[in-house]
């Protein structure tokens, strides 16, 4: 038995409780590992701990499980009566079992040695208020990323002085052609119509550039973009159309035009806000643009950037009083942290404290590229941005060799990495105006709504960069920042693809399984390029998802409603393709 592989603890992603009946137990082992028990019960079932009784616990097999690539991933649910629980495991691996306790493996004899004292799992209580609750409506939501300076202009009064032609084109950020915040107000029925309910906005705060992550003022929209009132109807008009808005909180860093940090650079240490940033040495070369020098410290090493000190309680309680102010005065539902990994995480526990205060299902989405479980017990974010969910997909098609096996395996681990609420909210997408476009990605419009197929079938919430809906063009930052081309939308030169994504939306908003946590794989060893699974709702509802990613047509089984398909007539599903189907 190969013990080293298997792992478990009472907390983070292994047991934790989903809501205040259920628990949550998952163990992982090697792929030697053909069956697992369990043994739970209450801690006090037979008397008090220490006295001179013997606690065994109910058996109960593990029957659900997902493949990771050199794992196996066992989960159960038990309902614990009384809150607790104590328990321990049953490894069977070929004729061979071991007891898997807390500081061990043991075989039966020396589990019940005479005097032994043994070591169980034990969750102690599932106190309501350490449950990790996330927003209902976030699984609920499709969301649509916006850059708003190249999304819509709707007032030529505020354009920028130096504003060049609205085109769709190579672009720079350097350059501003003018979207603003009543551009996407005159653009939002075409967002309602496509069946978009969740709009994530990049930073629409007063700032010099045209992508705003350098902010000026926290406590103002930037005047190209409109002003509070403008936001206000935004808001409000969204809201009417059930669509709800997410912010960009920029707190891990500000622009060098932030009024406290001119006031730095004016004192020096005199200044009542130095420490409200990581500076090291003074002085330093205000004309260096690099700060490998370790003077202070800055987004990477943007000096125009300076990191603010999330560590000092003034910070905290200015940043805390921005958000407030925008929750309060303006009514926004969720807010995106950039570089959120970078934030202390006091003040991200302060920044949950309040905002579900203020307002109890707001969403709180970091920005992590990577395995996220420290934000994620329940006391700081939501969910993260999941890229790693993005990568998963992409590698299937960047490595052709990958096989159907492998990309189940990529799957279940971005899916076993987090609790299961924590899964319901995760903010999927393939693109993002820190990424190249999709369509650069794959270059091929059919491996485009394969992938996007994929996406709208996950669990989690999904999102789409504007423009993702027609496909467009451009590669890494800046040129995924392009201006929407709305002329040539407006004329209907777009109108199916739109009509491709609009098909994919309303199954994502209108059919339970494709929202689902539960889904299991069905490898195809025939053909392992073709991906093919099933979810299933609450009401033991099925969906089929096949993706044909090989070199040749494949035949599907018709089993009941056919709900979106390309490429494929009859029961052939060409290369390339994706059938879906109710069962």
């Amino acid at each position: 038995m190969k013990f080293e592989a298997v792992y478990h603890r009472t907390s983070d992603n292994y047991c934790y409780p989903l809501n205040e009946e259920d628990l949550i137990i998952n163990i992982k082992t090697g792929h030697d590992i053909e069956r697992v028990f369990i043994y739970y019960g209450d801690p006090f079932e037979n008397g008090i701990l220490g006295g001179n009784w013997r606690w065994n616990g109910v058996e109960e097999e593990l029957i659900y499980k997902k493949n990771l690539t050199h794992h196996i991933w066992w989960t159960t649910t038990v309902k614990p009566k009384f809150k607790r629980c104590k328990y321990y495991f049953k490894l069977v691996a070929k004729n061979t079992s071991y007891y898997y306790f807390e500081d061990g493996f043991y075989t039966e004899g020396e589990m019940n040695h005479q005097g032994k004292s043994l070591v169980y799992f034990t969750f102690p209580w599932m106190n309501s208020i350490d449950i990790n609750k996330t927003p209902d409506w976030v699984n609920d939501t499709v969301w649509y990323q916006i850059f708003p300076e190249r999304f819509n202009n709707g007032d030529k009064k505020n354009d920028p002085k130096n504003v060049k032609p609205w085109g769709y084109h190579t672009v720079s950020n350097e350059e501003f052609y003018g979207g603003d915040l009543q551009g996407i107000i005159d653009r939002l029925d075409y967002l309602a119509d496509l069946g978009i309910n969740g709009i994530y906005l990049t930073p629409i705060f007063e700032a010099n550039t045209s992508h705003k992550y350098d902010t000026k003022d926290y406590m103002k929209i930037d005047p190209h973009f409109g002003d509070e009132k403008v936001f206000k109807n935004l808001v409000d008009a969204a809201h009417e159309k059930g669509i709800r808005i997410m912010l960009d909180g920029v707190f891990n860093h500000c622009g060098n035009q932030f009024a406290p940090w001119l006031d730095v650079l004016e004192k020096g240490p005199g200044s009542k806000y130095f420490n409200w940033f990581m500076i090291n040495k003074w002085p330093f070369n205000k004309e260096d643009h690099n700060t490998k020098n370790g003077s202070f410290y800055s987004f990477a090493f943007t000096s125009r950037m300076p990191k603010l000190n999330t560590n000092n309680p003034e910070v905290i309680k200015y940043l805390l009083d921005v958000v407030e102010y925008w929750v309060k005065n303006f009514n926004i539902d969720g807010l995106r942290l950039d570089v959120a990994n970078e934030v202390s995480h006091r003040f991200c526990k302060d920044l949950r404290r309040l905002t579900k205060e203020l307002k109890p299902d707001f969403y709180i989405l970091g920005e992590i590229w990577h395995d996220a479980i420290t934000w994620l017990q329940g006391d700081e974010f939501d969910g993260v941005m999941n890229y790693p969910l993005a990568t998963s997909i992409a590698d299937f098609w960047v490595y052709p060799e990958k096989t159907n096996y492998d990309f189940e395996c990529a799957i279940n681990h971005n899916f076993t990495m987090y609790m299961q609420q924590t899964n319901d909210v995760l903010f999927n997408l393939l693109d993002s105006h820190d990424t190249n476009r999709l369509i650069d990605k794959v270059n091929d419009i059919h491996i485009f709504y394969q992938q996007l197929a994929l996406m709208f079938t996950m669990p989690g919430s999904p999102c789409i960069y504007y423009g993702t809906e027609i496909a467009i063009e451009g590669s890494y930052d800046p040129d995924c920042r392009r201006c929407m081309p709305w002329e040539d939308i407006d004329e209907g030169l777009y109108k199916d693809r739109i009509d491709i994504i609009k098909a994919l939306i309303h199954l994502r908003k209108t059919n339970k399984a494709f929202k689902s946590r539960h889904f299991h794989f069905i490898e195809d060893k025939n053909n392992q390029r073709v991906i093919h699974y099933i979810k299933t709702d609450e009401d033991q509802n099925q969906v089929e998802i096949i993706l044909n990613c090989s070199e040749d047509s494949i035949v599907v089984q018709r089993k009941g409603n056919e709900l979106f398909s390309l490429l494929q007539a009859e029961t052939i599903l060409q290369p390339k393709g994706v059938f879906i189907q109710q069962i």
